[in-house]
């Protein structure tokens, strides 16, 4: 499941973006892709303390979705700025994983999905 969101994420990122970039300013999923961007640096954070064993996977993702998207600016700073913050929130939360964090983590993951889903319907050609 964790690697299908991924690959639909990598997918609508590299098909959908490339008329955005031609804009200048935010695209209209920019919203979305800032949540994905916050529930990707929770993730890295939460399955890090749950014994995942996924070493540094969730920010390889977030770099993968930035060379994707290839933002600049403003753009590129919100999208860093959304994985810090889901890292940091969680990890003022929580030291070890407990059953609270494991429910967050399935939550983010069916959120990641379904953002996913989302974009991929509304802006993939």
């Amino acid at each position: 499941m964790l690697k299908r969101l991924l690959a639909v994420v990598l997918v609508a990122a590299t098909c959908s973006l490339a008329p955005a970039r031609a804009q200048e300013g935010a695209a209209p999923f920019d919203a979305d892709l800032q949540r994905f961007a916050e529930i990707l640096g929770t993730l890295h954070y939460l399955r890090g303390i749950c014994g995942s064993n996924e070493g540094a996977k969730w920010r390889n993702e977030m770099q993968a979705l930035i060379d994707a998207e290839t933002p600049s600016g403003e753009r590129r700073t919100r999208l860093i700025a959304g994985f810090n913050r889901g890292y940091n929130g969680f990890q003022q939360t929580y030291r070890t994983c407990t059953p609270a964090a494991q429910v967050a983590i399935r939550r983010y993951l069916e959120e990641g999905s379904r953002i996913s889903r989302d974009l991929t319907a509304r802006y993939a050609n």
